[in-house]
């Protein structure tokens, strides 16, 4: 609960920042609601001089797909999300508009980089920073594509709003904003990745209780003999995201500190890989039992 809100608060200052400093001066426009908060709020004051924070109109817009949120992702996601969003909100507020650079590029590139490492750090840690995270999530889930390419995908009607509203140039540096910020959420956010964990242990039993505690993945037990002490050991194989692998680790080392662990990239997965809807089903049937 402490790394998270601990992330909560560093994802609120970092968005905060990437607009304020580097987006909102350069009239670069972010992503997902961040972006149509943008929108909205320069229109607004171009066409009746009326100005409107960013950070009101970010929580606003976030509450009817807190509810999607609350629907598909569950209640702890949803609330850690919501939470998110007031830090984005406050943070936008208090952090002043100030012109880092007169750049556009530089702008775009930090400004995207910063909000791609806020909203992958949030993800990585189980929640979002709301908006168009919670629907790119939820797609994400049912059509297995990676968050960071259906966000990009999503966020195309904000490039073709700010070249329609303001200028096409604006509208190009966007597109780079969002593509720094998607390549940084992929790389950050990995649960579309999988790895082949190879867990040689002696106490195989106590680690596979251990995992399946935590974890609905299967295992495959091999035998195996070491080479210098000689002694008898088992080596466990296990396929699982790159998200669980941080989870896996402490299971293995809660029960045997002298296990070894090798983790190799996995390119394909055929057969049956539990998603975390099908997960939560199975946990629920044997809380049943």
């Amino acid at each position: 609960m402490m790394k998270r809100i601990a992330v909560m608060l560093l994802a609120g200052v970092l968005i905060a920042a990437g607009l304020n400093w580097f987006l909102v001066p350069a009239n670069v426009f972010s992503v997902g609601v961040n972006g149509i908060s943008q929108l909205m709020s320069s229109t607004l004051f171009s066409l009746t001089g009326i100005s409107v924070n960013t950070g009101i109109l970010i929580f606003l817009l976030n509450v009817p797909i807190a509810i999607l949120g609350w629907i598909k992702l569950g209640r702890s996601a949803t609330i850690y999300s919501l939470l998110t969003v007031v830090c984005v909100s406050v943070m936008a507020i208090l952090i002043p508009i100030e012109h880092v650079t007169n750049n556009p590029l530089m702008s775009a590139i930090a400004g995207g980089v910063l909000t791609g490492l806020a909203t992958g750090l949030t993800m990585k840690y189980g929640f979002s920073t709301g908006g168009m995270d919670i629907v790119s999530l939820v797609l994400a889930k049912t059509t297995g594509r990676t968050v960071g390419s259906l966000m990009f995908a999503i966020n195309i009607l904000i490039v073709i709003a700010a070249g329609f509203l303001f200028s096409w140039e604006a509208a190009l540096y966007t597109m780079i904003s969002i593509y720094c910020t998607t390549q940084v959420l992929d790389t950050v956010h990995t649960s579309h990745q999988k790895v082949t964990a190879f867990i040689m242990t002696s106490k195989p039993n106590e680690t596979i209780k251990s995992i399946q505690s935590e974890l609905i993945r299967g295992m495959t037990i091999l035998p195996g003999t070491g080479a210098y002490s000689k002694k008898e050991v088992s080596m466990l194989m296990i396929v699982v995201t790159r998200y669980e692998l941080y989870t896996l680790e402490q299971c293995v080392y809660a029960v045997d500190e002298d296990a070894f662990i090798n983790i190799m990239p996995t390119q394909t997965v055929m057969g049956k890989f539990w998603n975390e809807d099908e997960q939560k089903k199975i946990r629920e049937e044997l809380k049943k039992v």
